[in-house]
């Protein structure tokens, strides 16, 4: 896959590509409807239209120079993906997926007050760093189509059961997808050492997901089927 990444546009690193892997072990069906939330770069996106299967692929992250980037890099790959600005799931209005994904700013900063422009404006998320984390997991259930799947990366130090939590009240059927244990990035070890985060040296990144329940008659057929 190439992918270029202007100045002022984040470059992706190893959660990118975990949540991508755990992406394309998901069962799509054809002609799935998948959408990539803050997207940046549109790795995420390009990565799921190079995936086949006649997808429909929309990227929506509210930077102008991410949604020119996006719509490049999808360009250099040959594939087509609809390359949107807005804020998080507003930029899709009342619309479905059979996928949603969203690797998020989720660096705990100083303020609860996001960033509007300059580099921290990919990674800061507020002082418990789940600014946009906690909108998209109380939003996206609404648009997954039955049978759809939510996958989410951030850090273990933001708390998993946060996340899970509103995710199965929402009725979404949640389990942790992937997970990676390393050392402190730069940044983490920089809030942590500013006293932002928990004293430690490792995390884990963690790709949670959630899945919307097939349709009432789906679920009965399959009880007839095992009875």
């Amino acid at each position: 896959m190439r992918l270029v990444t202007p100045p002022g546009v984040f470059r992706p690193i190893s959660d990118t590509w975990l949540l991508a892997d755990a992406l394309e072990r998901e069962e799509l069906p054809r002609g799935a409807r998948v959408l990539d939330l803050c997207s940046g770069s549109g790795a995420l996106a390009v990565r799921a239209a190079l995936g086949g299967g006649g997808r429909e692929v929309t990227a929506v992250d509210v930077s102008r120079r991410a949604v020119l980037t996006i719509r490049l890099n999808a360009a250099l790959n040959g594939v087509r993906v609809k390359a949107r600005r807005g804020d998080l799931l507003g930029a899709v209005g009342g619309e479905q997926f059979d996928a949603i994904v969203s690797n998020p700013p989720y660096v705990p900063a100083p303020t609860d007050e996001l960033p509007v422009r300059g580099p921290e404006r990919a990674w800061d998320a507020g002082r418990d760093g789940r600014a946009l984390l906690d909108r998209i997991c109380a939003a996206a259930p609404r648009h997954l189509r039955p049978g759809g799947v939510l996958l989410v990366v951030h850090s273990s130090l933001l708390g998993v059961e946060a996340t899970e939590e509103p995710l199965r009240a929402a009725g979404l059927e949640v389990d942790v997808a992937a997970r990676e244990r390393g050392p402190l990035g730069p940044l983490m070890r920089a809030r942590r050492d500013a006293g932002l985060v928990a004293r430690v040296d490792e995390e884990e990144v963690l790709v949670v997901r959630g899945r919307k329940a097939a349709t009432m008659r789906c679920r009965s057929e399959a009880l007839n089927v095992t009875m």
